[in-house]
C-alpha cells in the first residue's frame, strides 16, 4: 500500500519580518506567532523585504511616504532621499519572479511605506501625515495580482476579516487547480456548483451574477476571467453572521422532508445560538454536514461551504 504524503501546502507571499528575520530598518523584525507557529502548518511562505530586496542595508534610515496620497513618494526622514523609482523598478523586475511562485494570496507588513496595503501615513508640505497611502511595493504587487487575496497583520487578527482572507486564499488555490487542467465549460460549472453556497455566504448579488456567466459558458470561449473577476470582488464582500444565517437555513431546506421534529427543532436552535454569538459557526455546519451524508443529498455533499478546509474547520483559524 502506498502511503500518502503529508497535504500540499499552498504558497503565500509575505512581509519577511513577520516570519522573524532582522530586516528592519532598525534591525529588528515583527515576527508573528499566529503567522509562524499556526499558519505556518498549512502554508509555504515565500518572503519579501522591499527595501532590503532593493538593495538597503540592515539598520538603514528610516523612510516614509510624501506628497499626494494617491501617488506618494518614497523618502528617507533626515537625509530626504528619494527611492521612489528605483523602489518601483526592483519592484517591476520582483513581481515579474513572483509571477512564477504560484502564490495564492499575501501578508503584507502594515504601516509600512514599502509594503502596507492600506492606511499608511502619507505626510504633506506642513509634516502633517494622513493615514490614506498605501506602500509603493503593495500598491505594485496589488495592480499586478488584482485577484490574489491580501491582508495586513493587522487585519489577520480580527477573526471575521481573517476568515475571509482564508477563505479567498482556499478557493483561489481551487481555481489554479483548475486552471491548471486546461478546463472547459464543464469544469467552470462544476466549480461553481461547489462554492455555490460559499459564494452565497458572502454576496447573494453576485452569486446570480456569476450563474448568469456560468449560463453562458457553453456559448464560445468559457469566461473564465470574467467569472473570476466577479468571485473575487464576492469574496472581499465580508460574511457575516446574517449572511451565514441565511445560508445555513437555506441549506436546512434540503432535509425539511426528512427530518423528524426533534431533528429540526435541533438544527433551528444551533443555528439561532449561532446568530447570537454563543456557538462557533463550525457546530451548525458539521450537522448539515452529517444531515447531508445520512440522507445522501448530492448537490449539499459537494458544497466546499460545509466541508470547510481543516484550518477552518477546527477553530483554529480563530
Amino acid at each position: 500500500m502506498v502511503k500518502k504524503g503529508p497535504p500540499e501546502k499552498i504558497r503565500l507571499g509575505i512581509s519577511a519580518c513577520l516570519l522573524g528575520r532582522n530586516v528592519r530598518y532598525d534591525g529588528g523584525h515583527k515576527r508573528d506567532l499566529y503567522i509562524t507557529e499556526t499558519l505556518g502548518r498549512y502554508f509555504d511562505w515565500v518572503p519579501v523585504c522591499p527595501e532590503v530586496e532593493y538593495g538597503l542595508g540592515v539598520p538603514r534610515e528610516a523612510m516614509r511616504l510624501v506628497g499626494d496620497p494617491s501617488d506618494p513618494r518614497l523618502v528617507t526622514i533626515k537625509g530626504g532621499r528619494d527611492h521612489t523609482e528605483g523602489m518601483k523598478k526592483w519592484a517591476a523586475s520582483r513581481l515579474d519572479e513572483l509571477e512564477g511562485e504560484g502564490l495564492c494570496g499575501f501578508i503584507f507588513k502594515s504601516r509600512s511605506p514599502s509594503s502596507g496595503m492600506a492606511g499608511v501615513k502619507v505626510y504633506g508640505p506642513a509634516g502633517t501625515p494622513v493615514k490614506k497611502g498605501t506602500g509603493i511595493f503593495a500598491r505594485a504587487f496589488m495592480d499586478r495580482f488584482p485577484f490574489l487575496p491580501t491582508v495586513d497583520e493587522g487585519r489577520l487578527h480580527d477573526p471575521t476579516l481573517r476568515r475571509n482572507f482564508l477563505e479567498g486564499v482556499f478557493v483561489f488555490h481551487r481555481w489554479q487547480r483548475m486552471m491548471a487542467r486546461r478546463p472547459g465549460a464543464s469544469d467552470l460549472v462544476e466549480f461553481h456548483t461547489e462554492h455555490k453556497l460559499l459564494i452565497m455566504s458572502h454576496s447573494p448579488r453576485d452569486l446570480t451574477a456569476l450563474g448568469r456567466i456560468v449560463a453562458s459558458a457553453g456559448r464560445g470561449t468559457p469566461p473564465f476571467g470574467e467569472y473570476l473577476e466577479t468571485m473575487t470582488k464576492a469574496l472581499r464582500l465580508t460574511a457575516t453572521p446574517r449572511k451565514h444565517v441565511n445560508v445555513l437555513e437555506h441549506a436546512m431546506g434540503y432535509f425539511k422532508k426528512v427530518l423528524s421534529p426533534a431533528d429540526k427543532e435541533e438544527l433551528i436552535d444551533l443555528i439561532d445560538r449561532y446568530r447570537r454569538g454563543e456557538l462557533p459557526l463550525l457546530v451548525p455546519l458539521a450537522l448539515l454536514a452529517h444531515y447531508a451524508r445520512r440522507w445522501d443529498e448530492p448537490y449539499l455533499k459537494r458544497q466546499v461551504y460545509l466541508h470547510p478546509p481543516p484550518l477552518l474547520g477546527s477553530g483554529l483559524e480563530n
